[in-house]
């Protein structure tokens, strides 16, 4: 568990794989818990965007209400290999993500490894990084568990509609 002390002796505790994909405009990370909200606070967030099916816990939506932060919730399953309908989604978070009216913005899911982990490796490709790149980027947070599924879809992704969008 990483924290951070804050100069007052409070701890602020990250999210579990919390990392800065653009420092000081987009983070990623697995889903905040309560005990996360003082550090998430800490980056004056706008907006979240969260990619899990569940519903978004009611102690979580009232730390957004009270910090005037925007959810932005397109859930993806999982469990199961990139679909057509993560394609959907994942399109759409790259427009939030993409928007710097957004920013600073977190993205999250469940554990922060796979679903968020195509999201930033299509944000990769957006940004022109090589595939190895992104690929190693995405085992990075995917850990031993990482798809092989997943990096043909990240192989397979068109930026081009996304570029065709903004």
């Amino acid at each position: 568990m990483d924290m951070i002390l804050q100069e007052d002796d409070g701890i602020l505790v990250q999210p579990t794989n919390f990392s800065a994909v653009e420092d000081n405009c987009i983070y990623r990370c697995g889903f905040p818990q309560p005990s996360n909200f003082p550090f998430l606070q800490s980056l004056n967030l706008n907006s979240i965007i969260c990619l899990s099916l569940e519903p978004y816990p009611e102690e979580n939506l009232e730390f957004l209400k009270f910090n005037k932060v925007k959810l932005f919730q397109f859930g993806m399953d999982g469990t199961k290999e990139p679909s057509t309908m993560s394609r959907s989604a994942i399109t759409e978070a790259l427009k939030v993500l993409t928007d710097i009216r957004n920013h600073p913005v977190l993205i999250h899911c469940k554990r922060g490894k796979h679903r968020t982990g195509l999201v930033v490796g299509c944000l990769r490709k957006w940004q022109s990084w090589c595939l190895s790149s992104v690929m190693d980027e995405y085992k990075q947070f995917a850990g031993a568990k990482w798809r092989e599924t997943d990096g043909r879809f990240l192989e397979t992704f068109d930026v081009s509609c996304i570029r065709h969008c903004l």
